[in-house]
């Protein structure tokens, strides 16, 4: 499901969960990103938290990487923050 999300949106670790078929378990959405083989060509950057923010810590390289890679793709940040509302990914 991640892979099919486009350049310049993010989805929530809850959204991808439902639309997996797992309702309430955004956790495992993130247990899978987390573990995925090195090389595997899906864009993990894309998936954030509820609140529209990054889950690592902050001064992380992970969240500095992930950040770095939402920029590059057009993704505005305010206060640490993507305005869900503007980038997130709705499925069609």
């Amino acid at each position: 499901m991640v892979r099919i999300i486009p350049k310049g949106k993010v989805a929530t670790y809850g959204q991808i969960a439902k639309l997996c078929g797992l309702p309430g378990h955004a956790r495992f959405v993130g247990y899978a990103l987390h573990n995925l083989p090195s090389g595997v060509p899906v864009p993990w950057q894309r998936v954030i938290n509820s609140q529209g923010k990054i889950s690592f810590r902050k001064r992380s390289s992970s969240h500095k990487l992930q950040r770095q890679l939402l920029e590059q793709e057009g993704i505005v940040f305010k206060n640490d923050t993507v305005d869900l509302k503007k980038f997130g990914w709705r499925r069609q």
